[in-house]
């Protein structure tokens, strides 16, 4: 190795810093360079491809730990006492021993931190190691290399089931059609196959890739963690320029599927690629508790420096009033001694030193120990336990599980986090028609039977269709294709291969159609053949190709790689998540039924409006497969078939791997009338007719789906007419807008617009997902002035997102209508009774969706969200210029404000409060969250009992959250299952992402993850009860045994001339709380039970017990702390006066007040305990055992351990005189007798409802549960006239603010003005009292 000079150094790091923090980057090929040393290498200032997440090295371990540990400001404070115990002046013990606790508790930290860190280092090694295929020009083939050596500008070959190394410009694939599937699970557990194409115009004709023949340079941008998005183009040697985004980047993590290989271009590597910048290992938190604990804790800093004061002040004038110079006082080396003033203000720090437990010093750490605790006892909860998805709860955040007990506000995403997020295609409108699809509604109709067989559902068989639409199915009884196979199967994996796929469920999959159509379509297709499209083929040819759905083989299995590794989360071991996607089986499950007895005229199904997207969504769904199920089925095995006019392939044999489940369900939808999606390649797609004829259209161009468009459009070359036709779907307000001008005259096409949308109404309000479908012709010039924008744009670098988008709105106008479809999404199992039990234990339930209001509404009912006896406000507005908008958001916030106040200021209406829900749009909820109409805004909803907020985007979900919490001051918590519900999860107090269908980035957001919306009802009303209850028990023991113990050698120093001297000694003393006292806490914090589970799950009210103030409360601490002072006195003056003008020496006294103690601090623990189990009286009879033993040790072998004091025999002394057991006996008994009668009397007289719940929880179950019954019937008793809550009268604006009655439907609001709705079903409404 060649020698450098220092400053040659410097200046290589400085020019390689300025290189990589370049906007763009010029990358060119390493092989011509192969061989020579690093300085002359292309690349040289970029990082390798190694990864190192260790925070420590072993030669810097010990001083970067010591640094991190002293964050905690309490440890500052403990070593400084320790070292202030150094100083001769003011030592209160030796000080090696003050060393002790303090040296003791670091060390424990450090070695988890070592160990943890040890880990992270394995899990390194073990990446860094894997073996990758990279070319070398010596050798001219691909050599076996670790991933440790991939530098960038390395040509790397990725085989099937590998995990790509590296992120990697894909240059060539083994498929001839330049496509190579990946899978993203490792990244963001989104296990549906993705496409990703080689670079266009470089290499991808060549059999057999070259990597010399590179010679072109890459330009790319600087690494960002965005996974979605990527800036690069090649230049070629001739200074053409060929764009690449995101579709031709194999990201590191990445597996490659059904690809025989791949070879990409390192463009970054190691801690620059995209899945690593993700990697920001795990979030802290603050708990409410501990923020108020650290509130006490300055409190009893404060009290300590009071007593601290005494003790110097005490001393001070113990010294002046001694008439001479007291014998036992040593002077100075020149006879000098200090002033009574200096000795006092010395005294002042011993004092610290003596008392310093005042302030504990292990309470955080066992706060740490009882959190791990709770979180094992969480995460091993059987019933928060998925069996379908075999999936457990995990908890990401370690130190917040007792805020799960205070929560008063709850914000939902509802389309997958409320519902099953499994798309059933209901209904459809083609050119103005309806199908209502009614034997499609039969069958589906069966799934809400509560004593019905899933196999009728899941087994039947889709009937098949014949070549020419043959209308024999006409005289078919839909109900005959329903056939019963026995038993229903429970196991997962039941069903056909197609079940194994993500969204393709039986229940998504089969579609019976409808007779009328089913006419319609072979009349249209008869008529077609003169070579005129008709719009209801061209309908169902949208739904089959405008889509990204790749098509499976159902009779081959997918293979897998053996292993995976961790890129995303083996930052922190106690976080890694592998069995979270590995562990998920088939999506294809047996659905619960949902029992509910609907009240409304209409059906109560459930859909939403994906905000991010309908159809191709940045965030695509989460599924997971394994090679074969417990059952033995075959996976699919993701296939492209070879692009030709007849694929030997038959339609029965073929599923879809769907990155939304509503692609699937009307890519589904199209294959049951005949319309079958048989492949896809990056430049075609083939599709089956029913007439068996296969048409193989070009693709031209995809315009993916954005936020902002809301519509998404494929462009392809007709083959029957040779037109360029493109095939649009989306909102349909997004749709709505960009057709043609016919449309808005007079006639046929705009009696078809209004149809239409009359029919999407009609599916909002019968709760169903709602596309519009569209066309469009396009002229040969059109297309070829577009085609240079368009390829302009894509190789862009600046603005690149800005110029495709606006190169699709350029494309997306004039477009002729098609027709519109109406998708179902279900509720999951038991989310009403779970609605309904969060509500009864004091939360509001807020419902933050992109869905329309109508849509929104009808789940809100659907759900128990909204009642039939709520005075519902719906404010919407529609086309309001802004000034207006304001103008009428104002004044109805004003009015309804005032009448809520004129309802609770009557006083016939004292102790109740009104049925109230509210539901807005986005943009009157944008107005409303401006600054000037917050404070109304917030005012009206706090006095709402829910709120249903729609349209939202997913900035405006994490505004709503964030101010409710900082305004109202309350709890909050988000729970959501997809990327558009990050940011309100990041912003609530605790975020819990669901592990559905919408991929892992809200999980990886969350704090918790859970796969049921149900389980919130265990997680927060049981296991967030008992963790709050019990971290706040816990504490206020803590703080109360510490402060007697103190107390007792603060008391002596009134008789020792405050000196600082212990009657214990200092052994003994650090035992205590280190051995003796530190176990029956940590086992009081992690296994006491106020109330049982079935208790906290029948009386959802005793979760109210936890919010607002809690049972954390500063004043409950200084109760505690006030009968620990009494019990000190207690503890010291008994034995003092038993003792009095007796010969016994300090330490005999000493040691009976020490075991008086210790009697006295665990038997209030004793009556602190409510439920005793062999736990508890194994570590209490245990710390009593371990006590005696060690201090008969101590007293017997250690005589000079702390000289110049002798414990020699003292303790076995005192066991031998009658007079010790008397003074342990009745000091215990007159110290507790105060706390046992307070206790005895509080239950008694007024029990709390804790105490109530704990006597109930005693009966036999069966009158247990008949109790509860009639008490639940009672509680929901009694109604009161609606009439005394009048109506809010109409604001006197200029803009007409229309307020009505409405029942029982949702009102269809069609001005373009402001609206609020006042919806009830009668005159009558709730009031709780």
């Amino acid at each position: 190795m060649t020698w450098r000079s220092p400053l040659a150094l410097v200046r290589d790091a400085l020019r390689g810093q300025k290189a990589r923090e370049k906007d763009l980057r010029n990358l060119v090929s390493n092989l011509p360079y192969e061989g020579l040393e690093k300085g002359k290498q292309p690349n040289r200032h970029f990082p390798s491809n190694a990864i190192k997440t260790t925070k420590y090295t072993p030669l810097f371990f010990i001083p970067m730990n010591l640094f991190e540990q002293f964050h905690r400001l309490a440890n500052i404070y403990f070593v400084g006492l320790a070292i202030l115990n150094f100083v001769p002046l003011v030592n209160a013990f030796q000080p090696e021993v003050a060393l002790i606790p303090i040296c003791a508790i670091m060390s424990l930290t450090a070695l988890k931190d070592a160990w943890e860190d040890y880990r992270r280092y394995q899990s390194d090694r073990k990446v860094n190691n894997t073996s990758s295929f990279i070319y070398s020009r010596e050798h001219k083939q691909f050599v076996e290399r670790r991933w440790k050596d991939v530098r960038v500008g390395d040509f790397v070959k990725v085989f099937c089931n590998e995990i790509v190394s590296a992120d990697l410009l894909l240059l060539h694939t083994s498929d001839p059609n330049g496509v190579c599937l990946i899978e993203t699970a490792n990244l963001d557990g989104e296990t549906n196959l993705k496409q990703r194409r080689v670079l266009s115009g470089l290499c991808i004709s060549d059999p057999e890739f070259e990597p010399e023949s590179f010679d072109s340079i890459v330009v790319c941008e600087r690494p960002n963690n965005s996974l979605n998005h990527f800036k690069c183009y090649v230049e070629k040697p001739d200074k053409e320029k060929v764009g690449a985004g995101i579709d031709s980047l194999l990201l590191r993590g990445c597996t490659v599927r059904n690809t025989d290989h791949a070879v990409g271009f390192v463009v970054y590597a190691g801690h620059e690629t995209k899945s690593m910048l993700n990697n920001n290992g795990p979030r802290y938190k603050h708990s409410k508790l501990e923020r108020k604990l650290n509130i006490d804790v300055i409190f009893c800093v404060i009290l300590l420096l009071s007593m601290c004061l005494v003790g110097a002040l005490g001393h001070s004038l113990w010294l002046q009033a001694m008439p001479s110079m007291a014998p036992y006082l040593v002077p100075d080396s020149n006879g000098h001694l200090d002033s009574p003033s200096l000795s006092g203000f010395y005294m002042f720090f011993t004092m610290i030193i003596l008392l310093q437990s005042v302030v504990p010093i292990a309470l955080y750490v066992s706060i740490e120990l009882v959190k791990i605790g709770q979180i094992f006892f969480i995460t091993n909860d059987i019933d928060l336990y998925d069996e379908e998805t075999d999936s457990h709860i995990q908890c990401k955040a370690l130190n917040i599980t007792e805020d799960l007990g205070q929560i008063e506000y709850i914000f939902s995403d509802k389309t997958g986090t409320l519902t099953e997020n499994k798309m059933v295609f209901r209904r459809c409108s083609i050119m103005g028609t309806e199908y209502p699809h009614k034997e499609n509604a039969i069958r589906l109709a069966v799934i809400h039977e509560p004593d019905s067989e899933e196999e009728v559902i899941f087994n039947q068989q889709p009937r098949p269709l014949k070549k020419g639409w043959s209308l024999d199915t006409e005289d078919t009884n839909p109900e005959d294709t329903q056939r019963h196979h026995g038993s229903r199967h429970k196991s997962k994996g039941s069903g056909n291969a197609q079940s194994d796929v993500a969204f393709s469920s039986p229940l998504e999959t089969e579609v019976i159609p409808d007779r009328k159509l089913l006419q319609q379509i072979s009349r249209a297709e008869s008529s077609s053949s003169s070579g005129k499209m008709d719009p209801y083929l061209d309908f169902f040819l949208t739904l089959a190709i405008c889509n990204t759905a790749v098509v499976s083989m159902a009779t081959a299995q997918r293979q897998r790689a053996s292993g995976s590794l961790h890129s995303c989360q083996r930052n922190n071991p106690m976080n890694i998540l592998p069995s979270l996607v590995r562990k998920v089986a088939s999506l294809c499950y047996i659905l619960t039924s949902w029992q509910r007895k609907p009240k409304r005229d209409h059906t109560l199904s459930e859909n939403s409006f994906i905000e991010e997207d309908h159809f191709n969504p940045p965030v695509t769904k989460e599924r997971d497969v394994e090679d074969l199920n417990v059952d033995g089925t075959r996976m699919c095995s993701l296939h492209v078939p070879p692009k030709c006019d007849k694929p030997a392939v038959t339609s029965d044999k073929l599923c879809y791997e769907a990155e939304s489940p509503d692609e699937a369900a009307l890519v589904y939808a199209a294959k049951a009338y005949g319309f079958t999606l048989l492949a896809r390649t990056h430049d075609s797609v083939t599709v089956r007719l029913p007439s068996g004829q296969d048409l193989v259209f070009e693709v031209l161009d995809t315009l993916t789906f954005d936020s902002n468009r809301k519509r998404m459009s494929v462009l392809v070359r007709h083959p029957i007419t040779k037109e360029y036709v493109l095939y649009t779907k989306g909102a349909d307000y997004a749709i709505m807008e960009l057709l043609g001008t016919p449309y808005a005259e007079s006639g046929n096409q705009k009696k078809i617009v209004a149809d239409t949308q009359y029919y999407l109404d009609c599916y909002a309000k019968d709760g169903l997902r709602t596309l519009c479908f569209a066309k469009k012709v396009v002229s040969d010039k059109t297309y070829k002035s577009w085609s240079v924008i368009r390829q302009r744009a894509l190789a862009a670098i600046d603005n690149r997102e800005e110029l495709i988008m606006d190169s699709s709105v350029q494309l997306e106008t004039n477009l002729t209508l098609l027709g519109a479809t109406g998708v179902e999404d279900r509720l999951q199992e038991n989310v009403p009774d779970t609605i309904m039990a969060l509500r009864e234990a004091g939360i509001q339930v807020w419902v933050l969706t992109g869905d329309k209001t109508e849509t929104a509404v009808n789940i809100g009912y659907a759900c128990g969200l909204l009642e039939e006896e709520d005075l519902v406000i719906n404010m919407s507005c529609k086309n309001m210029v802004s000034a207006s908008l304001k103008l009428a958001c104002t004044s109805i916030l004003d009015c309804t404000l005032e009448e809520l106040r004129r309802y609770e200021n009557n006083p016939r209406n004292v102790d109740t409060t009104p049925d109230i829900s509210l539901v807005l749009d986005g943009h009157t909820l944008a107005m409303a969250l401006s600054p000037e109409l917050q404070d109304r805004f917030v005012d009206l909803a706090k006095r709402c009992r829910s709120v249903l907020c729609c349209r939202v985007s997913p900035l405006q979900k994490s505004s709503v959250v964030k101010i409710i919490r900082e305004k109202l001051k309350v709890m909050t918590l988000a729970v959501g299952d997809g990327a558009n519900d990050v940011n309100m999860i990041q912003a609530a107090d605790i975020g819990i992402g669901i592990s559905g269908q919408e991929g892992m980035q809200a999980v990886m957001a969350s704090d918790f993850a859970i796969s049921r919306f149900k389980h919130l009802k265990k997680l927060l009303l049981v296991h967030g009860h008992w963790c709050y209850t019990r971290l706040a028990n816990m504490i206020f023991y803590f703080f109360y045994k510490n402060v007697v113990y103190m107390n007792l050698l603060f008391w002596y120093q009134f008789f020792c001339g405050f000196s600082a001297t212990a009657m214990i000694d200092y052994w003994l003393l650090i035992f205590f709380n280190l051995f003796f006292t530190s176990l029956p806490p940590i086992m009081f914090g992690l296994m006491d039970t106020d109330v049982s589970a079935e208790m906290l799950l029948g009386i959802p009210e005793l979760y109210r017990i936890g919010q607002g103030a809690g049972e954390y409360k500063h004043s409950t601490l200084w109760v505690s702390i006030l009968d620990a002072f009494y019990q000190s006195l207690v503890c010291f003056f008994i034995p003092y006066l038993a003792y009095q003008d007796s010969d016994v020496d300090i330490f005999t006294f000493g040691t009976a007040l020490n075991t008086a103690s210790l009697f006295i601090i665990l038997l209030h623990l004793s009556i602190e305990i409510k439920s005793w189990t062999v736990v508890h009286l194994v570590i209490m009879l245990g710390s009593v055992a371990l006590y005696f033993i060690v201090t008969l040790a101590y007293s017997a072998i250690c005589i000079t351990c702390n000289p110049p004091s002798d414990p020699y025999w003292i303790f076995q002394s005192q066991m031998a005189d009658p007079m010790f057991y008397l003074i342990c006996i009745i000091t215990t008994v007159v110290a507790l007798l105060p706390r046992y009668m307070f206790h005895v009397l509080r239950n008694s007289i007024a029990p709390s409802p804790l105490v109530q719940a704990r006597h109930l929880d005693r009966l036999d179950p069966s009158v247990r549960e008949q109790w509860i019954k009639e008490w639940r019937g009672f509680r929901g008793g009694g109604q009161v006239n609606r009439s005394e809550l009048s109506t809010p009268p109409s604001p006197t604006i200029e803009t007409p603010v229309n307020i009505y009655y409405q029942s029982p439907a949702f009102s269809d609001t069609t001005e373009d003005e402001f609206t609020l709705n006042v919806i009830t079903e009668d005159n009558d409404t709730r009031r709780h009292t």
